[in-house]
């Protein structure tokens, strides 16, 4: 079973052999000077004097520049890519001074790219100075932890966001943090770090602390010992497993504490994975142990037919082949996206602590795992010590109850959530995620965990209950590493709150926010027509999520509507999957997932993430607009111009037929329980 388990040396390697700390890591990183420079904001064009707010990572560097070419060439495309399309003139900018970025609230959210906060460091550094980063609240969770851990100076403060204005001057104290716009005479104290969080800022970042902590690591055999149940009454799943992870067992479970937590999965894509490597590379010396708990899957760039994407992939299929990471370890291109692959293969269970190098890892809430998202140098790390640093949120918890409506999917009820959260959404909790009455099905839960990176949440977790274990029976896998838990009766929240599933309809988000999401039906009234319908992604490629699509595309047959009205393509969550429905379904007739669409004049592609954020041939165009079942419609997310809309696979379905955005209701189908029960 995939759990935590002990370093293995290479051969020939001995305890006294293993590097240690090089003579500079001691040092404090960015010495004692005050950094000075120009501010260089970033404005809302919708509302003069205002800063922008949600700046995404994809703004920050759009996918097609999320690539290395080799090892010593990590950031060339990083630093050309930076804010392309958002601000072209960003580097020039920046070599002219301008090296206090400011943006307004929740600042580089989204994907886990460690490209961002890498790109911007290399841009001014070029130059010979130092870039500081100044926004407002809730800054993105994985882009905060990748800056400490690469020495990137960032401060949150809503007073100098609201106060800063063109050409104003601003110092920055790199030891107390402190910050002072010296045109307008006035000094500001930023949100606090946590004291581990300062620790590994102000000692040299995470290559020097991997370099510190190696030896140790190597030694130590990792430990997962379960609360007792009187304890265990006061915490919530989350909090639950990340005690029984902890590396020292007397650090103190609780909001804004700084722990070191054993990793039982730590996943990459090709896309994270060169980063990750050169972190590993450089803590361990590259040869001294296998990689800890190491998984790579090639889903982000191995269709895209470009050469610079496939020496990408090729840095990640050389350190598996080194290293003998072999399947299910090792994903080739087309055996799936990792958040359905590693759970398809049984190395994601109940209990166990997965930081992942993309933000959608998440999705492992769904079978009862502390799913997170990291940056590539927070894996790398992983991969060296069998641990991380984990900085613990606040909690926050969500019930489902009531009954679900007809056509309701759990791609319904994240989108209605992150609706009602509106322009905060979590405030980057750790969202405990409740099926009262065990009415959400494996595919539905992954909709909606997988979902929390969208909602701005550290991670979002159903306990592992009925609905989970019959999952894992299901694939024979009865007996599982970790013992039964479940949210303790006394766990205190933040936040608790209710979502009846009776209120909730069939969604469609509009752009450019997975939260500007309105009821199907009335979007079906404004007639919305697109270019492409699009179906899959990590967020509904499974099984049952086709199936819903395809029991709606037979019930309309038998109304006479048998052809889609736009390019209609389809992209399985895994290999796997992509097998699974070329096979007879008796919900079908006996016709296979596969053959329905086909029948309507639906493509079926092979398993990867490229659509999803704007790569291969099936990105969108500079004007086209596509109703897809993906989890981000970000400006530009699916390709340079394009206009991304998000719906359940059913709501794609109908609208595929329909020629517009609308739910099936609209072609006249009404749900039959036992006919569409998945």
């Amino acid at each position: 079973m995939q759990i935590a388990k002990p370093a293995i040396q290479k051969p020939g390697v001995t305890l006294e052999t293993l590097p240690g700390p090089r003579p500079g890591d001691l040092a404090a990183a960015g010495g004692q000077h005050l950094i000075r420079g120009t501010a260089l904001i970033f404005w809302d064009p919708r509302t003069p004097g205002k800063k922008l707010d949600a700046i995404d990572t994809d703004q920050i560097t759009p996918a097609a520049d999320c690539v290395s070419e080799s090892l010593e060439t990590l950031d060339e495309r990083w630093k050309a890519g930076a804010f392309r399309y958002l601000m072209p003139d960003f580097r020039a900018r920046v070599h002219a001074g301008q090296t206090f970025v400011i943006a307004g609230d929740r600042f580089a959210i989204g994907s886990s790219r460690e490209m961002s906060p890498a790109g911007l460091k290399a841009i001014a550094e070029e130059a010979g100075l130092e870039m500081v980063i100044v926004c407002g609240a809730n800054m993105g969770d994985i882009f905060r932890r990748n800056a400490f851990n690469l020495g990137l100076h960032v401060v949150q403060s809503p007073e100098a966001v609201a106060d800063a204005q063109d050409g104003d001057v601003f110092t920055f104290d790199p030891v107390s943090r402190a910050i002072t716009n010296e045109t307008q005479g006035k000094a500001y104290t930023p949100v606090p770090l946590s004291a581990k969080e300062d620790e590994i800022r102000q000692s040299g970042g995470i290559f020097a602390v991997g370099r510190r902590e190696f030896r140790a690591s190597v030694e130590r055999t990792p430990e997962v010992a379960w609360a007792d149940p009187d304890r265990a009454r006061r915490m919530s799943t989350t909090e639950q497993i990340v005690w029984a992870h902890r590396v020292d067992k007397d650090a103190e479970v609780k909001p804004g504490a700084t722990l070191r937590v054993y990793a039982d999965l730590l996943p990459a894509s090709d896309g994270t994975a060169p980063f990750a490597i050169h972190t590993f590379n450089q803590i361990t010396g590259g040869d001294a142990i296998f990689p800890r708990q190491a998984a790579v899957a090639n889903d982000h760039f191995v269709f895209t037919g470009k050469q610079d994407d496939d020496r990408q992939t090729e840095i990640g299929r050389q350190f598996a082949r080194h290293h003998g990471i072999e399947k299910p370890y090792y994903a080739t291109p087309g055996d799936g996206i990792f958040h359905f692959y590693f759970p398809e293969q049984g190395l994601v269970l109940p209990g166990q602590f997965i930081p992942g190098a993309d933000s959608h890892s998440r999705a492992y809430g769904a079978y009862g795992a502390v799913g997170m998202g990291v940056g590539s140098t927070t894996l790398g790390f992983g991969w060296s010590t069998g641990y991380i640093y984990f900085t613990m949120a606040k909690q926050r918890r969500v019930t489902f109850t009531g009954r679900l409506r007809e056509w309701v999917t759990g791609k319904d009820i994240v989108l209605e959530l992150l609706r009602r959260w509106g322009a905060k959404q979590s405030q980057g909790m750790s969202v405990e995620l409740v099926d009262q009455d065990h009415q959400l099905p494996i595919a539905f839960r992954n909709t909606i965990a997988n979902m929390m990176a969208e909602a701005e949440a550290l991670n979002g977790i159903f306990a592992p209950d009925d609905v989970t274990y019959a999952w894992y029976q299901a694939k024979g896998m009865a007996e599982l590493p970790y013992p039964r838990i479940a949210c303790g009766a006394d766990a205190v929240f933040d936040l608790d709150e209710e979502l009846v599933l009776d209120d909730v309809l069939p969604m469609i988000a509009k752009p450019f926010s997975p939260g500007n999401a309105f009821p199907a039906e009335e979007v079906a009234r404004e007639r919305i027509t697109f270019d492409k319908a699009m179906i899959g992604s990590c967020t509904n490629g499974s099984y049952d999520d086709l199936l819903s699509a395809a029991l709606v595309l037979v019930a309309a047959r038998a109304q006479g509507l048998t052809k889609a009205q736009k390019e209609f393509v389809v992209f399985p969550g895994s290999g796997g999957v992509k097998h699974q429905i070329e096979r007879p379904d008796p919900r079908l007739g006996g016709e296979s997932i596969a053959d329905v669409f086909r029948s309507v004049g639906g493509q079926i592609r092979a398993s990867w993430c490229g659509p999803c954020f704007g790569q291969g041939p099936d990105a969108l165009q500079p004007g086209q607009r596509a109703i897809t079942s993906f989890n981000r419609n970000w400006q530009n997310r699916m390709g340079y111009g394009g206009e991304g809309y998000l719906a359940s696979p059913s709501v794609v379905a109908a609208s595929a037929l329909a020629g517009y955005m609308a739910p099936p209701s609209e072609l006249g189908l009404w749900w039959d329980p036992e006919r569409y029960g998945v």
